[in-house]
């Protein structure tokens, strides 16, 4: 399995979420990589990512100049090299507590997520989800609840496929991701996760600085997903 986790200026959380995580899957048995990838990280991040790479042979680190969440996220997911791609966030917010009932289920679907319960965000993030749902139910189907949640385990070879065909600067490919395993009927499964508030560090991104991109988020998801029904038809 590859763990893919982009990082930010997350000098104050990471050695926490990656020891947390190391410490579940090697409690599980899982033969993993943990990628990492540094978004042109401005503080000590690329320091902290040093320190745990030389103690843990599992932890490959990758580091870019900064381009943006969603490009991180892809290119994590390109990078990655497993059976089975899991992705999580720097943040903390999402532990480890759900994993192993969505470990004990892969073998039967192609797309398992988290269901955040309880959400802890500003009210402004909690829109943008609900609106980012309703476009994907509009343009794509019904199926996830959950469309951009950052606790994800999905089959390597069908991810890497996918998200190949992706353009690379996606606000948010996981929306976009949701959306295609809807169209194509793959077996989905979801399961309740407790969200909780970010235990350590800061959000690079503001209470309003999303608000832009996230538009623009949305005008990506109706072309992919106008582009994508008309390469179909054309196949069809």
């Amino acid at each position: 399995m590859s763990i893919v986790l982009p990082v930010y200026n997350e000098a104050g959380s990471v050695a926490h979420v990656v020891s947390e995580w190391m410490a579940t899957v090697d409690r599980l048995g899982i033969l993993y990589e943990f990628l990492v990838l540094d978004d042109g990280s401005t503080d000590d991040t690329q320091a902290a990512l040093g320190s745990l790479a030389a103690r843990h042979p599992h932890l490959r680190v990758l580091r870019h100049a900064n381009i943006g969440h969603g490009p991180t996220i892809l290119r994590g997911f390109t990078e990655s090299r497993g059976d089975w791609v899991f992705q999580i966030d720097s943040d903390g917010e999402i532990g480890p507590a759900g994993f192993d009932d969505m470990w004990r289920h892969r073998e039967g679907f192609d797309l398992l997520l988290g269901d955040r319960i309880s959400r802890s965000a500003p009210l402004v993030r909690q829109v943008i989800t609900a609106v980012s749902r309703a476009s994907v139910r509009l343009l794509f189907g019904r199926g996830i609840h959950d469309v951009n949640v950052p606790y994800r385990l999905m089959r390597g070879p069908l991810l890497r496929e996918l998200a190949a065909a992706l353009p690379p600067n996606l606000f948010a490919p996981n929306v976009i991701l949701s959306g295609l395993a809807i169209r194509r009927q793959l077996r989905i499964y979801q399961t309740p996760v407790q969200h909780v508030g970010r235990q350590h560090g800061q959000s690079s991104l503001g209470r309003f600085s999303v608000l832009r991109p996230a538009a623009r988020s949305l005008w990506q998801t109706g072309l992919i997903a106008w582009r994508d029904r008309a390469g179909s038809r054309r196949r069809g």
